[in-house]
């Protein structure tokens, strides 16, 4: 069998087609996130928001990185949540947010 590469999708094209053909009148809004060199996943939810006006509901199997996993993490330490208000605000569920802890802090 050959080795293959995985790769991550190539977020900045998706949504700057998604952007041209559908929302021109959003571009601006999310040109700094686009400009950025490596856009993460907390940065997709966020595109999504933007461009769609809300967070798709019915994404339950997402992924994490580690790196968006620590950005949730030092999100929660900064404005000071428990583990209940940071998985109503990122729509994950609490047993999550306790995993991610006990496994990474």
């Amino acid at each position: 069998m050959e080795n293959y590469e995985y790769s991550n999708p190539d977020y900045k094209r998706i949504y700057s087609d998604i952007l041209v053909a559908k929302f021109p009148h959003k571009i601006s809004e999310c040109q700094t996130i686009l400009s950025k060199k490596n856009i993460s996943v907390l940065d997709v939810i966020k595109l999504n928001t933007i461009i769609f006006g809300f967070f798709q509901e019915n994404q339950k199997h997402r992924s994490y990185d580690r790196a968006t996993i620590f950005e949730i993490l030092d999100y929660q330490k900064k404005n000071k949540l428990n583990n209940s208000q940071l998985a109503l605000h990122f729509k994950l569920s609490r047993s999550t947010i306790a995993k991610w802890r006990k496994h990474f802090v």
